[in-house]
């Protein structure tokens, strides 16, 4: 801005601005003693008020670009909001998950333990028995349950083998509890007496344990 002779630098002026400026030079046709002075060159501060409606700024030109650069960041990489939020929530998923096979692989170990801690017969029909379950309902949880062998559905026992020497009984049992599917009229068999395995008790178990599971 130039008004008689005194040169002022401000890059930013508008109604909200408070200017503190010092000149840059001060015209010899002011004084012709200061013709030979060296002319003094000065620095200018500027000092903006908050932001208004159609105020221009150095501050919010630099906040806006900030903006546009993540913005872009954001975008370069490729997913919406939805689609990370869906990985997220599928990284849970697989958390579970992990944690679901671990303790399915816990209660087996633990299940084994207690078959291999069994006489015989009682040793060969738990083994037996625990083939045909897991290859008829592969989603069971093999488990320990007061000490015997059992099979989870939602983390409820849906069937478990009672050893003879358990409670010192003359069988072995295999049966079935409450959430087990087997319903058939009025009444129906939960529990069968195991002394020994043929392949017609077998496919008859396998059945059995498809039909509790459905």
């Amino acid at each position: 801005m130039t008004k008689s002779g005194i040169v002022c630098r401000a890059d930013y002026v508008s109604e909200s601005c408070k200017i503190e400026a010092s000149f840059q030079e001060l015209a010899p046709t002011i004084d012709p003693r200061w013709a030979s002075a060296k002319a003094p060159w000065w620095t200018e501060k500027v000092l903006l008020e908050p932001a208004q409606k159609g105020t221009v700024s150095a501050t919010m030109t630099t906040q806006k670009s900030a903006q546009r650069t993540k913005a872009i960041d954001e975008t370069s990489v490729g997913f919406a909001a939805e689609e990370r939020a869906a990985m997220k929530e599928r990284a849970k998923e697989l958390k579970a998950e992990a944690r679901a096979n671990k303790d399915k692989a816990a209660g087996e170990n633990a299940l084994r333990e207690k078959i291999a801690e069994m006489a015989e017969p009682d040793r060969a029909l738990a083994e037996r028995l625990h083939a045909i379950i897991i290859a008829s309902a592969p989603d069971l949880s093999p488990k320990t349950w007061y000490g015997m062998p059992a099979y989870a559905k939602d983390g409820k026992v849906l069937c478990y083998f009672t050893p003879a020497q358990k409670f010192g009984s003359r069988y072995a049992t295999f049966g079935f509890n409450d959430v087990a599917s087997l319903d058939d009229g009025a009444m129906w068999p939960t529990s069968f007496a195991l002394t020994a395995l043929t392949a017609a008790d077998e496919a008859r178990i396998a059945a059995l344990v498809k039909k509790a599971v459905s």
